[in-house]
């Protein structure tokens, strides 16, 4: 290994402590570790540059202000409530149906405000039912979770993915070709919930105490509640601009238009100069905390392929990884990816393990693609405890689980999707 590859190195596993550690904000671990980069020349200035304006940052700002647009007019929560009037009278089959809305809403919105403003919904409609929401609340946040991961703007874990691969010289996916993919996963993942969840739950009802909730969690998401009240009054005018507007940008970079972060950028500038936001509520509505802390990670992602950290780390284990073939090495690749989603954020791992991605496949003399697809597919799939997404935290406070609760519920579904993933993934995307 060179000097500036030992330097990298050591960012990283003190990146990597600091974000375990929760004591200081994510997004100053992530700049912290991209100044070090910067000031030793691990990595050029006019890199850090392309990192802070990527693709994938002027993406999530805009749909960040389309998204937030959407939720001022009142029109996410409508929907909801709408939906949740119309399925109550079906009984415990309706809140089903409303959790398969919010699943199929993620595809193309946020998941956070989705769930901030179905969950209160789900538990007052299961309370005036009779029936437990503790059934329902942490079926409403993982069905989000997969739904997110069904289109490239679904989460931010894919737009960053396919930013990555294009540094490294692959080519951009479209908007919906990881559709077939994700869907089969969330259809495998929403049937276990809808046959097991309950049961689970049930079993583990006891004097368990409730785990604290570890501050990090709402630091590392970004995302807070308080952007998304329920009760904002419904806005007409504003709500079906807003939403003309968002069609738009999908149908624009759906049919390759214009790439997805300029698609995203003239809708949500459109939207401002129609006046269906304010300039005020468009920052307000950007989560700087979010964009800062992915630029950040992006650097050191950069980092790793620049200095060629990934390739050592790739050539390392070739030989093993040569003996047990591609489809072995994808799911050793679906394993790791699912360990280190549930102890740091999924846009940190995406960032850190698509140029290994890639690297390895191209070691192995195999498409990069479905390995890609891994990442994305399973970067965002952090299950197994409270903290390791956003809307679980969520839940966790809503429902009054135990720490356990997710443990007992999400170690089967990561297992059952990290299986339905290995066995799906080539059959799309061939080696």
């Amino acid at each position: 290994m060179t000097f500036t590859q030992i330097i990298v190195l050591v960012v990283l596993v003190a990146v990597v402590a600091g974000l375990i550690w929760g004591k200081v904000r994510s997004d100053v671990v992530a700049l912290s570790g991209a100044a070090v980069l910067l000031a030793t020349g691990a990595i050029r200035p006019v890199e850090v540059q392309g990192a802070f304006a990527s693709p994938a940052i002027i993406a999530l700002a805009s749909l960040f202000v389309i998204a937030y647009a959407m939720e001022l007019s009142g029109l996410l929560g409508l929907m909801i409530r709408k939906a949740t009037d119309l399925c109550a009278r079906l009984g415990a089959a309706g809140l089903w149906l409303v959790i398969g809305f919010a699943g199929a809403a993620s595809a193309l919105l946020n998941n956070t405000p989705i769930v901030v403003l179905a969950a209160p919904v789900v538990r007052d409609v299961a309370n005036s039912m009779g029936l437990s929401p503790k059934r329902f609340l942490i079926p409403l946040s993982y069905v989000t979770i997969m739904g997110g991961s069904c289109t490239l703007i679904g989460t931010s874990t894919n737009l960053l993915v396919n930013d990555m691969a294009r540094n490294a010289g692959q080519p951009a996916f479209g908007l919906f070709e990881i559709t077939p993919v994700g869907l089969i996963i969330a259809a495998c993942g929403g049937l276990y919930l809808f046959l097991f969840s309950g049961r689970l739950l049930q079993r583990g009802e006891s004097t368990e105490a409730e785990a604290p909730l570890p501050a990090r969690a709402s630091e590392a998401a970004g995302d807070d509640p308080a952007l998304f009240p329920i009760d904002r009054p419904f806005r007409p005018v504003q709500a079906f601009t807003a939403l003309a507007v968002f069609a738009g940008v999908v149908f624009a970079s759906a049919i390759g238009l214009a790439p997805i972060a300029a698609c995203a950028f003239f809708g949500a500038v459109l939207l401002v100069l129609l006046r269906a936001i304010s300039v005020d509520e468009a920052y307000r509505g950007l989560r700087p905390e979010i964009l800062l802390l992915i630029a950040g990670m992006v650097v050191l992602g950069l980092s790793l392929e620049v200095t060629g950290l990934a390739s050592v780390a790739t050539t390392a284990l070739l030989p093993l990884m040569k003996a047990v073939g591609p489809l072995f090495a994808l799911a050793l690749l679906y394993g790791a990816t699912l360990f280190l989603t549930e102890i740091l954020s999924n846009a940190a791992v995406a960032v850190l393990l698509t140029p290994v991605a890639v690297a390895l496949a191209e070691s192995l003399g195999v498409s990069p693609r479905p390995f890609l697809i891994c990442i994305m597919m399973a970067a965002s799939a952090a299950f197994a405890t409270p903290f390791g997404y956003q809307t679980n935290v969520l839940v966790f406070q809503l429902g009054r689980y135990s720490y356990m609760d997710f443990v007992r519920i999400g170690v089967p579904l990561n297992l059952l999707t990290w299986i339905v993933g290995v066995i799906v993934i080539p059959l799309f995307f061939p080696f």
